[in-house]
């Protein structure tokens, strides 16, 4: 593979002096051709739908989306290169999920070696996602929101607003009494990344938030229900039964 071989790149970062400091590294690599300039992770989102490039350059500490949460909206598989002025991210996380990451301020020395780096990878790119997230947050600091496409459209949903998610063979969905999203993910990678005080996976399928309990019924001999404030039933194992037993105690 050549080490020149083009590619395609987003740069992502929220102050426009530093889009324009590595869009100026970048002439330096003419291999690389940037389509496109976002100062937001929603800009991002659609930047990559619309375009699906190679390469994005992607900072971290965002309004609106942060560069995880873009990541989690990511249907185009795309190499992933951070770009931010905290180093309090897991280094395991980027090294596991993303190719590369720099560290503001760096030289175009630090750029280039993070661009072969890329070059390198390119015959087995990996979409990083929701598990970058999580291996990247520390062992207190539990989501507070879950991010997910709706149509052409992002939807920001609090954990607040979450009454139970349940799986659905590789999706899950997410309900409140409003409505519910379907969201590409896996339960047990959100279970980890919510607060365990609040959210009980009560079911190999299904996840509450305790808030949103009225009571709990038997079912069978071995089996209860949860029946939530709307009324809605959800099943409980016996192991989830044990988890809520603990919680309400």
């Amino acid at each position: 593979m050549s080490v020149l071989e083009a590619m395609r790149a987003i740069i992502v970062d929220d102050e426009k002096l530093a889009r324009q400091y590595l869009r100026e590294l970048l002439r330096k690599h003419p291999q690389i051709e940037v389509l496109a300039e976002c100062k937001n992770g929603f800009e991002a989102v659609k930047a990559v739908a619309d375009t699906q490039p190679d390469l994005l350059f992607l900072d971290i500490q965002m309004p609106k989306l942060n560069g995880f949460e873009v990541l989690e909206l990511l249907e185009h598989p795309v190499a992933v290169v951070f770009v931010t002025a905290y180093d309090e991210y897991a280094v395991k996380a980027f090294d596991a999920h993303a190719v590369d990451y720099l560290l503001k301020p760096f030289s175009k020395e630090r750029l280039a070696q993070a661009i072969e780096k890329v070059q390198r990878s390119r015959q087995s790119p990996q979409h990083a996602g929701p598990e970058l997230k999580e291996a990247a947050r520390s062992a207190d600091d539990y989501q507070k929101r879950i991010v997910v496409k709706d149509g052409t459209s992002v939807v920001i949903i609090r954990d607040d607003d979450i009454d139970y998610i349940q799986a659905e063979d590789d999706y899950i969905s997410i309900h409140n009494k409003e409505k519910s999203w379907l969201k590409h993910q896996t339960l047990s990678s959100l279970e980890s990344a919510l607060d365990p005080e609040r959210f009980v996976r009560i079911h190999r399928s299904v996840m509450v938030n305790v808030e949103r309990i009225a009571r709990i019924e038997p079912y069978t001999k071995d089996r209860h229900l949860a029946i939530l404030k709307d009324n809605t039933r959800l099943p409980i194992s016996r192991s989830g039964h044990q988890k809520i037993k603990a919680l309400l105690s």
